[in-house]
């Protein structure tokens, strides 16, 4: 019989934290991380200075509720999240989480396919989010015809504005402007790494949308028109960014892990700590398993900031465009009410998966171009006799030069869904568990977050749970495509050819639960060791129905334009509640 692990909180006398005690103990250099996004890059002088979220390098940003500030291009980023929910003050803006950091299998992959499958390969990133303010951000910076911008006002759901009419006070079009968090984890091994051996790292990456929704009028063009911009910092030991975060102002030093950077093993057990205070969301981690610890706070100190909304402006200068800016949360609860309007997804506090972003390639014209010949699994579904849909491609050769996996591949999303993450490589996809671990990565183990009630300082867990997958979003590829706009505009079929799993996909990862007491999440098939809810054993079951969402829109003025961007299905309760202990392998 196997045995488990089990890291378990306890309190500790000596801070207002959490330490730990383990009950059973079984025995480089770095990269620029955004090395594919800097090769990649379109000629904007403004893109060249700060993290693009277009296509083919925006891997790492939220997931916006349209193509929107691209040209028109598809955008697309494949979420399935869990969702936590409660209506106790406390919930929206604090929480502690346990984190294992998954382990690649003995086998390497290979350019065929019949290798192992490294978690590059599934997911660039995984992150924890979080909806924040920001006064110049979407959905009403400057104001409209609908009103003035509602400035934010943290830790509060004043900030709650979900209606569809707009001669109402909660019309969702006067919602104070938001940005959405996400403390993203990154990967050892390939160009989404910030390690060229086996470390992983971490960053607060803080999204903004630098739009008017109720006016669909952009920012000006010198400050890159509706665009989504990022705040970026590596999680430090100090506290202190590597360079700096705001938009206006990041270099390849913040892009460029340094030796104050916190890097983790490959299963390690990390407590992720977030709060707010007077001078923004901080976020610390410790290393459970080394005792290291690094934090980041989002302030104006650290060098965080919005941009300011200037649409009929000419120019952004530093001087006047670059807003200092302690960011805060939003919410003080987490409900299906606390949302950020522009972003695909419905949620605010939620843990999510970035797949969809590595295809085999077995020749590229340029680095970072367009893929030549197609790898394993391409199917090209949809195109015309010869199209290409591969794009931010890379030979192995040029892995081999950074000391990487030398593997060929494509970082792009991937909107016909036939590239790996959408194979049976998961952790759990083979019932032989022996060959299941000879070739697929362990799962990402997490545990659901406990909150500190704002009234009487205990922690506590969330009520309810939800799972949802922005399949609907971005499946406008797919042959047939889906159909999502319900309303202003209406598809013809709203609803028709949305489908979980998507066509092309050969296999859809779910979250699962292990452990007893010591309840865990993990994400990927019916068979890692130690599953005990399967939440039906597919992501058709799992994530559930349709979910419509409105938006503000431009035309006509005070309207909402209303989409199927998501599946999602909520539960009636926690089934997995943290008694602040993971239950690992």
């Amino acid at each position: 019989m196997r045995r488990q692990s089990v890291f378990r909180l306890v309190p500790d006398a000596s801070e207002k934290g959490l330490t730990y005690m383990q009950k059973t103990i079984f025995t480089s250099g770095t990269l620029l991380l955004f090395v594919a996004a800097a090769l990649s890059q379109s000629g904007s002088s403004f893109r060249q200075n700060t993290l693009s979220c277009d296509d083919a390098t925006g891997i790492f940003c939220t997931e916006v509720y349209q193509s929107i500030g691209y040209h028109g291009a598809y955008t697309g980023h494949d979420e399935p999240s869990v969702l936590f929910y409660s209506d106790v003050a406390g919930s929206g803006n604090t929480m502690v989480y346990l984190l294992q950091l998954p382990k690649d299998p003995p086998k390497l992959p290979k350019q065929d396919g019949t290798g192992g499958t490294f978690n590059f390969q599934l997911h660039p990133a995984f992150w924890f989010g979080m909806a924040m303010c920001d006064d110049q951000s979407a959905p009403n910076p400057g104001g409209s015809s609908v009103g003035p911008n509602i400035l934010c006002t943290p830790d509060s759901d004043l900030n709650i504005f979900d209606g569809t009419d707009s001669t109402a006070a909660d019309y969702i079009g006067k919602h104070p402007g938001t940005a959405f968090m996400e403390m993203q984890f990154y990967p050892p091994g390939w160009f989404v790494s910030c390690d060229t051996t086996d470390r992983w790292c971490s960053a607060l990456n803080i999204d903004s949308l630098s739009q008017n929704q109720n006016t669909g009028a952009g920012n000006n063009s010198a400050c890159g028109g509706a665009i989504e911009y990022v705040n970026f910092a590596f999680i430090t030991k100090s506290g202190v960014p590597t360079g700096p975060p705001g938009p206006l102002f990041q270099n390849n030093k913040t892009f460029t892990p340094n030796k104050d950077t916190l890097f983790y093993n490959p299963g390690d057990v990390l407590r992720i700590v977030l709060r707010d205070t007077a001078h923004g969301l901080k976020i610390t981690i410790t290393d459970l398993t080394t005792g290291e610890i690094g934090s980041m706070t989002a302030s104006a100190a650290n060098g965080f900031a919005e941009i300011l909304y200037d649409p009929s402006g000419t120019n952004c200068n530093r001087a006047t465009h670059n807003i200092p800016y302690d960011f805060h949360p939003m919410y003080t609860t987490s409900s299906e009410h606390t949302r950020v309007p522009w972003a695909a997804h419905s949620y605010n506090i939620a843990f999510s998966d970035e797949i969809g972003h590595f295809e085999y390639c077995n020749g590229v014209k340029r680095e970072g171009g367009p893929c030549t010949q197609d790898g394993v699994h391409d199917l090209d579904n949809g195109l015309p006799a010869g199209a290409e849909d591969d794009f931010g491609c890379f030979a192995a050769a040029f892995a081999r030069v950074f000391g990487l996996v030398p593997i060929g591949g494509c970082l792009s999303t991937d909107f016909d869904f036939d590239g790996v993450p959408y194979q049976l490589v998961w952790p759990g996809t083979f019932t032989d568990t022996t060959m299941d671990g000879q070739f697929h990565a362990g799962p990402v183990l997490f545990t659901s977050p406990l909150f500190t009630n704002s009234s009487t300082g205990a922690r506590q867990n969330f009520e309810r749970v939800a799972f949802e997958a922005d399949l609907p979003r971005i499946e406008s590829n797919t042959n047939p495509p889906c159909q999502r706009h319900v309303s202003n505009p209406a598809d013809p079929s709203p609803g028709s050819g949305c489908v979980n799993p998507p066509t092309g996909a050969n296999f859809y990862p779910f979250y699962s639960t292990r452990g007893g007491d010591e309840c865990t999440w993990q994400l990927g098939g019916a068979n890692i060791p130690g599953t005990n809810n399967t939440f039906g054993g597919s992501s058709t079951s799992e994530f559930g129905a349709l979910l419509e969402l409105a938006y503000p829109a431009a035309t006509p003025p005070g309207s909402v334009t209303v989409r199927f961007n998501n599946f999602r299905q909520v539960l009636s309760d926690n089934p997995c509640p943290s008694s602040a202990t993971i239950s690992t392998p």
